[in-house]
């Protein structure tokens, strides 16, 4: 008779989780922000400073649409992804969703609609997350971990998606989704490794005085004390907090620049962004023929606040 033990050891996969693959979509539209104030205040009839229960109504109106753009969002970015993977998507067996955009409940979810969209099995392990803001990115990071080093030869599609629904978010945050195939032990010849995920963690930091606190616990076990020769996964909040990291942990510039170009590019796109970054670096490092994704280094960081 097998043992539990046997049990769960089959379950388990023997290497770390590994990042196979990363897809990327914006919406088709876009507005410029200098151009934004005047435009929201048209399309709100806020010129003549209607009463605020028309303005409310305007908001249902918005719920109503992310509810069913996010999830599309989102199917375009996992498509991407399970397309650079190049397996069958009959081999998920778990989904991640991770939005900051409305709340679809009591109803089916945007989980579930994606999963309908994509076209997976109906028995696939769904997880669901709302509204954790920026750093959502890195918390789906850490599930894929604990998910794929628990259970072998199991692959999942998190999709990642920020289509902010607060009007200070419409002035300051952008539009986007990315999905990521993660799993562990790649096939050989089959599948590209582009990340793997050694370490996770999540940390509250009092006043956000001290992020060294975390680099320390992260990277002192494998000997590592100056965090140049390492590649910068960051999430960007904007140039000031990027400036502020640079000068607090003796940085290169160097070493913000895939943050800083999505930035520049996309703006900030909340718990989307650092996984923009990931994709940008894994493009960038790409191009130049470097020995690895990181920018050719061995270690990285990535961390979301």
């Amino acid at each position: 008779m097998v043992s539990v033990e046997e049990i769960r050891n089959a379950r388990r996969a023997e290497g770390p989780a590994t990042i196979m693959a990363v897809g990327t979509a914006t919406p088709s539209n876009c507005v410029d922000e200098s151009t934004y104030p005047d435009f929201y205040f048209r399309v709100t009839n806020s010129v003549h400073k209607i009463e605020l229960k028309k303005k409310f109504k305007r908001m249902y109106a918005r719920q109503d649409m992310v509810v069913v753009e996010v999830p599309r969002l989102g199917k375009e970015a996992a498509t991407k992804a399970i397309k650079e993977w190049g397996q069958p998507k009959s081999k998920i067996t778990h989904l991640i969703f991770c939005t900051t955009s409305g709340v679809d409940m009591p109803g089916a979810g945007a989980d579930y609609q994606l999963t309908k969209l994509l076209g997976l099995r109906p028995y696939v392990k769904r997880y669901m997350m709302y509204q954790q803001g920026c750093f959502a990115g890195g918390t789906v990071l850490r599930l894929d971990k604990d998910l794929a080093e628990n259970n072998k030869v199991t692959f999942r599609s998190p999709s990642e998606t920020h289509l902010d629904s607060l009007v200070v978010g419409q002035a300051l945050f952008r539009d986007g989704a990315v999905a990521l195939i993660v799993g562990s032990d790649p096939l050989p010849q089959i599948e590209r490794p582009l990340f793997e995920l050694v370490w996770t963690a999540q940390t509250i930091l009092p006043d956000s005085e001290n992020i060294k606190k975390a680099l320390v616990e992260a990277f002192q076990p494998l000997g590592i004390s100056d965090y140049n020769p390492i590649f910068w996964i960051a999430h960007p909040g904007g140039p000031t907090i990027l400036d502020q990291v640079e000068l607090k942990l003796g940085l290169e510039p160097e070493k913000m620049r895939a943050t800083r170009h999505v930035l520049s590019e996309y703006g900030n796109m909340s718990s989307a962004c650092v996984l923009f970054i990931m994709d940008e670096m894994k493009n960038k490092s790409t191009q130049y023929g470097l020995k690895t994704t990181g920018e050719g280094l061995e270690w990285g960081y990535t961390n979301c606040v």
